[in-house]
């Protein structure tokens, strides 16, 4: 029976990497690349080839494979497996690089910066104090080649070969025998004299200010360079001078270093250094400190290495989170860090977090969140949007605060293209109906518009037919003047989605009540507006065969494409209005209830009534032209809305320390319903406007015109004029019964055509309906006072001796 040996290395669970090697520490030792066979994870591996004849240098291998098994501190190689044979020795670490390679290749990349010298000598000089302090060991080659690299960038001391105690247990220093090492060796061991009197650690110190010097000015030709600090920071050549010094007993303890160099003004006083030493100590700080240290983190991480912030900062942000509770504040560093992955690596630590974030009730998450999507909606797929992303961002659109619902809104710029049909066609145009007539903050009826107007090519052809003109129509008539402005260009952004009849039966019609609106700048764009739909149906009046291709686009389906042309034409929708309405309230933060003009709108029952918005009052009627003279804050808004793209969306956070100092419900409901009373275009507070589809309700006032109001009386017909010809006949008009304006049993005036006075009838017109209404809203207010009396009254207290019946 034969039996075979089995082969060791074959069993290892560690295997080298077909690359050549690395090279590695002077000596024996040759540094390759590996994996682990089971993961594919990458590792280091230290290879030692056993030859007949030096079993010196072998036990020298040996001794360093001890060594680095049972010393365990974070500032040295990590080791993780092992492998002895009579043939070779194989010793597997972290996956790490040689100082000198890893520091060319950040020179030539131009990425080295001085932060990250200071921290990783930081590293070193702390694994020196380990060993001489804690452990009594003295390293003995401390040099370029005997410092690795991390991934993270994190500097780990090898080459411990050499190390022997400090406490003479073992004998005296093993013998080199390299040239290149012994070259870092200090002038006193040279030196038979009595200055060979010297602390432990000194020769070691020695060695460390020959690195310094190396690490700034390349490999040490001599000792005698030493002298010349060359390109060493002038904040650590005093430190540098003492290590180099040749008074061994005046070189300090590695522990008194790093004091210093850490002191105000040292080389190691930076914020990158700080940052590493509370990431290794974060497990047992305080909540409070963890939270204030991610607040600052992130206006740092733009001055980190990449590396350092992919592999260290990272993975503790999402610790912090996980296990933490650190909540929203570490969303901002988290998404920084973020565009330093790749998109798989993003997909597999990133969105898994931000997917468990949007289930949050944290109002402060949820915010966040939405103000940052844009970092991370590129990495997220339909599904995830659609089923575990969505369902929450819709809460937003009902919550009490408004700077969430403004949020909410905004967000969907970005969602739309990722919905599916049921979730944009219907839930999506539910809530946005909801709000466009139901809101009670301006800003938010506005940018609701404005996003309509923005992803209105992502919507069916069906449904882009039942909303879009009416949803654009409404908010002309909205009493806020950036929604009237938003929804002006919003028609003009979605033009290539209306048959020629819409634009010539309901759109211009629309635009061209806008021209006598009280704001210029609705004015302006009204007009724009106008030219270009005007053009279009001029275009098409003039060659027929044009309406294919005019009308190519409206029974389209939704494309992305479509939606490049309407983003450009409305890019000033996005970053101007939004902006122009915050600033409109917070023009006017002490206006009084009673001038104010915005109906107040019903809230979602359940929750609580939100403080009325103070915004600048508005006509009653929009024929009515003031003459009151703009203010200089009106003229800038103005202006500002005709930059389209220098301002970014507005914000209502701003303005909420404006809205809680407002006065209750009570005072601002009564002008809020005199208001509604006076302007036809919105509806009562009792009107449920759940839907767009509900009772047509955006359809309302545009299918069933209106007749025109009659002349005041006495006014006369062009026909009824003597216009120089013969006396008229006794023949009929035949015009006059196709008129509606003539009142049944009104009597002609016989005037000439120079007695009548046009102006003056529409002005006594314009003075009366502004009487009636007023005369409506006094009659309102008195209604409410009384009523409000009767319930102070009834709720007085019961007199003694009575009883109350049922």
């Amino acid at each position: 029976m034969w039996f075979f040996a089995r082969d060791p290395v074959r069993d290892f669970p560690f295997e080298l990497s077909p690359e050549l090697p690395e090279g590695g520490p002077p000596g024996p030792w040759v540094l390759h690349r590996g994996r682990k066979k089971a993961t594919g994870s990458p590792v280091s591996i230290f290879v030692y080839d056993v030859k007949p004849g030096v079993e010196e240098q072998t036990q020298v291998a040996k001794a360093a494979f001890k060594r680095l098994k049972t010393l365990r501190h974070p500032n040295i190689l990590a080791y993780i497996d092992g492998l002895e044979t009579d043939k070779c020795l194989h010793i597997v670490t972290e996956a790490v690089t040689p100082l000198g390679a890893y520091l060319k290749a950040r020179v030539e990349a131009g990425d080295l910066k001085e932060l990250e010298l200071s921290w990783g000598l930081h590293q070193i000089v702390k694994a020196l104090s380990f060993l001489v302090n804690d452990c009594s060991l003295i390293h003995n080659n401390v040099c370029m080649a005997a410092v690795f690299v991390d991934r993270a960038g994190e500097w780990k001391l090898g080459g411990l070969d050499y190390m022997y105690s400090a406490q003479g247990n073992g004998g005296g220093p093993p013998r080199k025998g390299i040239p290149e090492l012994e070259q870092y060796d200090p002038p006193e061991l040279a030196d038979g004299s009595g200055r060979a009197v010297r602390e432990k650690w000194s020769a070691d110190m020695w060695r460390l200010g020959c690195l310094i010097w190396e690490v700034f000015n390349g490999p040490l030709p001599r000792a005698a360079a030493l002298r010349n600090p060359g390109k060493i920071p002038k904040s650590l050549v005093p430190h540098y001078c003492e290590l180099v010094g040749a008074n061994p007993k005046v070189r300090p303890n590695p522990a008194r270093f790093l004091q210093n160099c850490r002191a105000p003004g040292g080389f190691m006083n930076n914020r990158f250094v700080e940052t590493n030493l509370f990431l290794e100590e974060i497990q047992i700080k305080e909540p409070a400190e963890k939270q204030k240290f991610f607040q600052e983190l992130s206006k740092s991480l733009d001055s980190f290495p990449e590396d350092f912030c992919r592999h260290k900062v990272l993975p503790q942000l999402l610790t912090a989170f996980e296990f933490g509770n650190a909540g929203a504040v570490v969303l901002t560093p988290l998404f920084k860090v973020g565009k330093f992955l790749g998109a798989e690596e993003y997909q597999q630590k990133i969105i898994p977090v931000v997917v468990k974030m949007f289930s949050s009730t944290d109002r402060a998450m949820r915010i966040r969140l939405l103000q940052q999507m844009e970092q991370f909606i590129q990495y997220l797929d339909e599904p995830t949007v659609n089923t575990q992303i969505f369902p929450h961002v819709m809460h937003g659109f009902l919550d009490t605060n408004p700077a969430i619902r403004e949020q909410t809104v905004k967000s969907m710029l970005l969602l739309a293209p990722k919905l599916n049909e049921t979730n944009l066609n219907v839930e999506l145009m539910k809530h946005f109906a909801r709000l466009q007539a139901q809101d009670e903050q301006g800003p938010i009826r506005c940018n609701t518009t404005v996003c309509l107007g923005k992803i209105g090519s992502y919507l069916s052809a069906s449904t882009r037919h039942r909303v879009l003109t009416s949803a654009f129509s409404r908010a002309t008539k909205d009493p806020f003047a950036p929604s009237r402005v938003a929804g002006v260009l919003g028609f003009a952004a979605t033009h290539n989605l209306y048959s020629m009849n819409d634009c010539a039966h309901k759109i211009l019609p629309v635009l061209c009540s806008l021209t006598v609106d009280p704001e210029r700048s609705v004015r302006d764009q009204a007009f724009k507006a106008i030219r270009s739909f005007l053009s279009k149906l001029e275009s098409v009046s003039e060659d027929p065969t044009q309406l294919a291709e005019a009308e190519k686009d409206v029974h389209a389906a939704s494309s992305p494409g479509m939606g490049g042309a309407a983003a450009s034409w409305a890019g000033w929708a996005v970053t101007g209005v939004s902006s122009l309405t915050s600033k409109l309230i917070r023009a006017h933060p002490t206006a009084a209830p009673a001038e104010t003009n915005v109906p107040q709108r019903p809230v979602p029952e359940g929750l609580p009534a939100p403080a009325p918005t103070p915004v600048p009052a508005t006509p009653t009627t929009s024929g009515h032209w003031e003459t009151q003279e703009e203010s200089k804050d009106a003229e800038e808004d103005g202006t500002a809305a005709d930059r389209w793209d220098d301002e970014d969306w507005g914000s209502l956070e701003e303005a909420e320390s404006v809205l809680a100092q407002q006065d209750n419900w009570s005072t601002g409901g009564q002008a809020s319903w005199a208001a509604q009373t006076s302007n036809p275009g919105h509806k009562s507070q009792e009107s449920d406007w759940s839907s767009w589809e509900a009772e047509d309700a955006w359809e309302q006032g545009w299918q069933e015109p209106s007749p025109p109001e009659p002349p005041p009386e006495g006014t006369r017909l062009a026909s009824e004029y003597n216009w120089g010809g013969p006396e008229p006949s006794d023949k009929g008009d035949p015009f006059a019964a196709l008129s509606v304006r003539r009142e049944a049993g009104a009597q002609p005036r016989r005037d000439s055509w120079g007695d009548d006075n046009w102006e003056g009838l529409e002005a006594e017109s314009r003075q009366a309906k502004a009487e009636l209404a007023r005369k409506k809203r006094e009659e309102r207010r008195r209604e409410m006072e009384a009523k409000r009396a009767e319930k102070k009254t009834a709720k007085g207290p019961m007199k003694l001796g009575t009883r109350k019946l049922d």
